[in-house]
């Protein structure tokens, strides 16, 4: 069994930056429901060498003692999923199955570690004021990774995906000539969606899709995002895309599907968890959520694994 370890343009740049968090903050605070997780620490455990451990509760006896029901993956959203702590998350991601590889364009949030107390999880480990500044940095730095990186396109067909990434003067200074690389235009979401529907994004960053072992769950595959050799992927550009591969900070991708149309992802850095993210596409949760929702069958491209899933009654 394994286990786990645990001037005035600029202020009004600044309000408007404020006023758009604050309307992802208040849609986000909504948790699923908690009785959908087991405890946090298995008390069962414990190191006679240093008494103070914590353990965390195997991943397959989470799956045995806490399913999950169709309907319950039917309250997990991108927003609420984020008001989650880290183990919240693992157990969900130990909870689902890689689904059918994606197609098409997916919106995408992303959002750092966070402890049992709900704070950014190095805030927590360093604590005292160097926590309360490495909380803060993380929380910059999830807001601005926010407004550059919205989502991923999936070519399903040539098992490839490319990043959408917003156009700012910092990517035309590393791409050269920004009409040389590809873009689309995605809907806006919140509060400038009303007035702003379009807004064109560059693809950059493409990476290969396959399937292959979880680096949190080896139970079953995950559909993987490679980008440590895409360097022979149409509209590749050494810069910046070589920042991701294998001579930058080789990043790696995993993501399982919550839902039709909804995927939970992680991204590694050299093995290293960097960040948790979703990606959503309404078109494909409106023409499947139904379906799902009343327990019709689900494409698997990738291995479930020897544990059959066990759906909670509820």
């Amino acid at each position: 069994m394994a286990i786990r370890s645990r001037s005035t343009a600029s202020g009004a740049a600044i309000a408007l930056l404020l006023l758009i968090c604050a309307d992802n903050h208040v849609r986000a605070q909504t948790a699923p429901p908690a009785n959908l997780f087991a405890p946090t620490e298995d008390t069962a455990l414990w190191d006679p060498d240093n008494p103070t451990k914590e353990f965390r509760i195997d991943l397959a006896r989470v799956e045995h003692e806490f399913p999950l029901s169709r309907a319950d993956l039917m309250k997990i959203t991108p927003d609420n999923i984020k008001a989650l702590s880290q183990e919240q998350v693992d157990q969900i991601y130990g909870r689902i199955t890689a689904g059918p590889i994606p197609n098409g364009l997916y919106q995408g949030k992303l959002f750092f570690e966070r402890g049992d107390d709900l704070r950014p999880r190095l805030e927590e480990i360093l604590g005292g004021i160097a926590g309360r500044l490495a909380g803060a940095n993380i929380k910059l730095a999830e807001i601005l990774g926010g407004a550059l990186w919205k989502g991923k396109v999936f070519n399903r067909e040539q098992r490839v995906l490319r990043n959408m990434i917003v156009d700012t003067a910092l990517l035309e200074m590393v791409t050269g000539d920004p009409t040389t690389v590809r873009s689309i235009t995605v809907p806006r979401e919140g509060f400038l969606g009303h007035f702003l529907p379009g807004k064109t994004v560059k693809l950059l960053f493409p990476a290969k899709l396959y399937c292959g072992q979880s680096l949190l769950d080896a139970r079953r595959e995950s559909v993987i995002v490679d980008y440590n050799y895409s360097d022979d992927i149409d509209g590749y550009r050494a810069s910046p895309d070589s920042l991701a591969g294998r001579g930058g900070l080789r990043i790696r991708d995993e993501i399982r599907m919550v839902r039709p149309g909804f995927y939970l992802g992680r991204a590694y850095a050299n093995r290293f968890l960097l960040l948790n993210f979703t990606l959503y596409s309404s078109d494909v949760a409106d023409r499947d959520g139904a379906s799902f929702a009343a327990g019709g069958a689900v494409a698997e491209d990738c291995w479930i694994g020897e544990q059959a899933r066990r759906a909670a009654v509820r």
